[in-house]
């Protein structure tokens, strides 16, 4: 077949909120996580040095905060921030929000 379908909301999170889709989307060079984010959700601080993956998120509603090299930026609904692999991130929110992912080396 030369396409793949999934319902985000039928794959279960593998941590709080986040639906990550890459195996289920049969994505072999792709991330693509569904970031359903509760009222006070924090991520962790992470970069993706080792595996070369930049990634872009795109807020689709609510607010939030990327920091990416201890600069914050405040996101809207409708923006997006492409991050290079070498530099730390961290997702804050401060109300539920919804945002996609996407990381490919």
């Amino acid at each position: 077949m030369s396409y793949d379908t999934v319902s985000y909301d039928e794959v279960e999170p593998r941590a709080p909120g986040m639906h990550f889709l890459r195996t289920e989307l049969g994505c072999e060079n792709l991330g693509f996580t569904v970031l359903d984010a509760g009222e006070g959700w924090d991520g962790m601080e992470h970069d993706h040095a080792e595996d070369g993956q930049e990634e872009v998120y795109l807020l689709v509603d609510g607010s939030g905060v990327l920091t990416v090299e201890g600069d914050e930026i405040d996101l809207e609904p409708g923006e997006a921030v492409r991050v290079d692999a070498d530099a730390s991130r961290q997702l804050t929110f401060g109300e539920e929000s919804t945002m996609v992912i996407a990381g490919a080396p």
